[in-house]
């Protein structure tokens, strides 16, 4: 769970860093407004953005007893915040799996993209496709609405 922090945390401390050397040299408009660039960047990449990641074993059956999608993610991925924001509210109608913290997960996406960890992958009715427009894993979704 610490590993999913680390890029939110290292933006809010070089934003600080940054900001105190501004704030030093007396440039108070500029360190404020890195200040916030920073912050931003770390809400982007924040935890809590994502649904809550479920184990891979458990996304598989839950997938199979409703016919929802499996999303296969990593914090820090700027294609997964992509489909994140761009479903909207229907992103936790998904099964999202957090392939930093289940191996069977990783596993799983590179057995899908010929061994590299290409995230978002999305699993959606046992077929995999990777990085995917929102618009295809919403019309996923309309079976199961």
């Amino acid at each position: 769970m610490m590993r999913a922090w680390i890029l939110p945390a290292l933006f809010v401390l070089c934003g600080s860093a940054v900001t105190a050397g501004l704030l030093l040299k007396g440039s108070s408009l500029a360190a404020v407004a890195l200040l916030l660039l920073f912050v931003l960047l770390a809400a982007m990449n924040c935890p809590l953005i994502f649904p809550s990641s479920i184990s891979a074993l458990e996304a598989e059956r839950r997938s199979a007893a409703d016919g929802r999608p499996i999303v296969f993610w990593r914090p820090g991925c700027q294609y997964c915040l992509r489909l994140r924001i761009h479903l909207g509210r229907d992103a936790h109608r998904l099964h999202w799996v957090d392939i930093w913290r289940d191996p069977d997960g990783a596993a799983t996406v590179r057995a899908a993209n010929d061994g590299y960890e290409t995230v978002p992958t999305v699993v959606a009715a046992g077929r995999p496709h990777t990085n995917p427009a929102p618009e295809r894993v919403r019309q996923q979704l309309a079976p199961s609405a």
